[in-house]
């Protein structure tokens, strides 16, 4: 930008778009400063390296003006825990159920936890049915990422939009 441009000669790019030609360093700063503009490199390694005349301070602003819009319409996938127990009655399912189907249809990822307590970890294959029953429930939104997998007291599967 103006003096920290070493190079010359360099293809000058007027404000408005237009080409000015080829000039060497010193009159294409000359030119920048009679317009009460910047001289700014944006082409270093084309042969030879193209600078355009603008308003540095406006361009900065405007490219950190649509950062913040494009951060403003991006969605963040995140992870939500639906836990489940063995014994677990219909209409708690039911309603644990559609609370995994309303975060997969907002596009976040679901994990489906079985929580085991005391003697009921001794039959994982209870929880395993209760897991398999979710991930069939949402097989119209959900694809399962990882099938569930037992570890200690608690057995995890995750499901993602499709």
């Amino acid at each position: 930008m103006n003096r920290q441009i070493r190079i010359s000669p360099l293809r000058v790019i007027a404000p408005d778009g237009s080409q000015m030609g080829i000039l060497d360093l010193d009159a294409a700063l000359a030119a920048a400063v009679e317009q009460g503009l910047d001289l700014v490199e944006v082409a270093p390694l084309a042969r030879p390296p193209v600078v355009r005349i603008m308003d540095y301070g406006k361009y900065k602003f405007e490219q950190a003006k649509m950062a913040r819009q494009a951060k403003k319409k991006q969605h963040v996938i995140q992870l939500k825990e639906v836990k489940y127990r063995p014994g677990i009655e219909d209409h708690d399912f039911e309603t644990k159920t559609r609370h995994a189907r309303r975060f997969l249809q907002e596009g976040n990822k679901v994990k489906v936890t079985m929580q085991f307590r005391g003697r009921q970890i001794a039959h994982p294959e209870l929880g395993k049915a209760v897991v398999d029953r979710v991930a069939q429930e949402l097989v119209d939104v959900a694809k399962v990422e990882s099938d569930a997998k037992l570890e200690g007291k608690f057995m995890t599967m995750i499901l993602t939009p499709k």
